[in-house]
């Protein structure tokens, strides 16, 4: 799919959508795929909203811009909206998850210079994914999307994920440490998640070292896995947690909520950005967080997550080529024993949206409005591709 005047960075799928509606999308053919994949787990409500597409409307009418020079009204309803749901004490607005998370990189190393660390380090973990910024791919743990981009940003340490003995090796032999950065659920690494015991251990060892706990939930926050954000149903607190993606249902916001001691590491002149928290973005992030925070919505969508989990089980249960089917919520990843590209255009082609990470994973992402009905329309063609992948699979 030839587009010279665009910088060779994607490999594109050979389709282009005109419109969307709920959990459809439609090509210029007239075509119509079921979207299990959300603009990597943007769409949180779907295509075409009506609360998201009004609260666009009614503010593009109004104000799109003013900069953060002066008093946002719509950015502080958003950030006491964040900080209500969430526990947080408050919030800096960025327009990506890279951003936000470059901000919390930010408060990590005030954080280790405010306790006279020379050179402060951040904890982060293997397979992790952060971002493209010069300082999140470093922070990432994948050699692929570092290469050619060295000299890398100094200053983190790379521990395995789910290994809380190994965190309790690095705070005994390594004192420049100021926080640990990770994700709740791995999201380009593979759907991979953490013991259940995991955070609550991770929250003590931070307290007894005096590190900032720093969550990544720019792709599990906003609903994904049936609470507002995942630590949620660990029972704690963390100091920083950074989202983007579903929070603006695909206009550009992210956002850093920090709580307690983080929240005061910043002062004017420490970080800011020209676009960040516009009142554009911010109206459709109130819409949001409003409709997801109503009508028992999150308990909804945490009702699918156990649906699509089970119907996947019970469909592939009998695939020895099938190694597991894992996530929470509408985060899930179903992990093959080799290398399965090709189901995305073989469910591209029977109009399905789907996407394949770390090789192996089929990782689905779905609005978070989708129903049984639709749910199981989606089993019905993706577990036969699945499952006919074995003699592909072994073939290729």
């Amino acid at each position: 799919m030839s587009q010279p005047a665009l910088m060779n960075t994607y490999g594109r799928l050979p389709v282009t959508f005109t419109r969307g509606e709920g959990v459809r999308l439609f090509d210029t053919e007239g075509k119509r795929y079921l979207d299990c994949i959300s603009g990597v787990g943007v769409n949180a409500l779907g295509h075409a909203h009506p609360a998201v597409t009004e609260a666009i409307q009614t503010q593009a009418g109004q104000l799109l811009h003013t900069s953060n020079l002066y008093s946002v009204q719509k950015q502080q309803q958003l950030a006491e909206a964040l900080c209500a749901v969430s526990g947080m004490d408050n919030v800096f607005f960025s327009n990506s998850g890279a951003e936000a998370n470059e901000a919390a990189i930010k408060l990590a190393r005030m954080h280790g210079h405010n306790r006279n660390i020379e050179i402060p380090h951040v904890i982060v973990m293997e397979q992790a994914f952060h971002g493209r910024t010069l300082a999140t791919l470093t922070a990432s743990g994948n050699r692929k999307i570092q290469v050619g981009f060295e000299p890398l940003v100094r200053g983190f340490i790379r521990a395995p994920y789910g290994d809380i003995a190994a965190l309790e090796t690095i705070a005994h032999n390594n004192d420049s440490v100021a926080a640990v950065l990770i994700e709740p659920i791995q999201g380009e690494g593979g759907i991979r998640t953490l013991p259940p015991e995991y955070l609550a251990q991770l929250r003590a060892l931070c307290d007894k070292h005096d590190w900032l706990l720093m969550l990544d939930e720019v792709q599990s926050g906003n609903g994904r896995t049936g609470k507002y954000f995942a630590y949620q149903h660990s029972g704690i607190l963390p100091d920083v947690v950074v989202t983007a993606k579903g929070l603006g249902n695909g206009v550009p916001i992210g956002a850093c909520l920090a709580h307690g001691k983080a929240a005061s590491l910043f002062h004017p002149g420490n970080h800011g950005s020209t676009f960040g928290g516009n009142p554009l973005v911010c109206a459709a992030g109130l819409a949001v967080v409003s409709t997801l925070t109503s009508n028992n919505m999150i308990e909804q969508i945490a009702e699918s997550g156990r649906y699509l989990i089970a119907g996947l089980k019970k469909q592939l249960e009998s695939a020895a080529h099938v190694k597991e089917v894992r996530g929470q919520g509408l985060m899930v990843g179903i992990e093959l024993t080799t290398p399965c590209a090709p189901l995305v255009t073989q469910a591209l082609a029977k109009g399905l949206l789907i996407n394949v990470t770390s090789e192996r994973v089929v990782r689905l992402l779905p609005p978070l409005i989708i129903n049984q009905q639709e749910i199981d329309e989606l089993l019905s063609i993706l577990c036969p591709l699945i499952l006919a992948w074995a003699d592909q699979g072994s073939a290729a």
